[in-house]
């Protein structure tokens, strides 16, 4: 197995046991990938996972991080990429988007929710629903619909009808089912 590589440093799976002083760099795992980034501490997430590993499933949708685009998984709770920096992510477990899928390919349920309940619309706003949604999915295995009115992503298409309606489909079981 060739270990992971970020601006062509190699990363043993082991390296966010040990501090960045003395790795020199911030060790970070990725969608199960471990990375460490040795340029600017201040760059956000969101243009260390476009920019230099090509994750452009997370959406840019404005500096705040108020449109819900931009959502990942840091250590299991969403936040935004644009607001948060490399120097914060320390040691900690990122899902992306693309993190979603198994190994094999197989879609994860919510992402197979949407296509078959047409929730995708022009599909910008969608990275940050799925990430949104899973969460919502983790805290809550039947939300209601009030549950899923306040994640507070916004979709311009109009596809929140949809996007209730594959939450609760992933919620029931039935992604995949006619």
């Amino acid at each position: 197995m060739v270990p992971a590589q970020a601006h062509g440093v190699p990363v043993a799976p082991d390296s966010s046991i040990v501090p960045a002083a003395v790795r020199g760099g911030i060790a970070v795992e990725i969608n199960g990938e471990h990375f460490v980034h040795t340029g600017d501490p201040q760059m956000p997430l969101l243009w260390y996972l476009r920019d230099v590993l090509w994750l452009t499933g997370t959406k840019y949708g404005g500096a705040h991080g108020e449109n819900g685009s931009d959502l990942v998984l840091v250590d299991d709770k969403p936040v935004s990429a644009i607001t948060l920096p490399m120097a914060k992510l320390d040691g900690k477990r990122i899902t992306t988007v693309e993190g979603l899928a198994a190994n094999d390919g197989a879609l994860h349920p919510l992402q197979q929710a949407f296509i078959d309940a047409d929730a995708i619309g022009c599909g910008y706003c969608t990275p940050g629903w799925l990430i949104a949604g899973v969460d919502l999915l983790k805290r809550k295995p039947q939300p209601t619909d009030a549950d899923i009115d306040q994640l507070t992503n916004t979709c311009r298409c109009g596809c929140q009808t949809r996007v209730r309606a594959a939450i609760k489909r992933a919620a029931a079981g039935k992604a995949g089912q006619a």
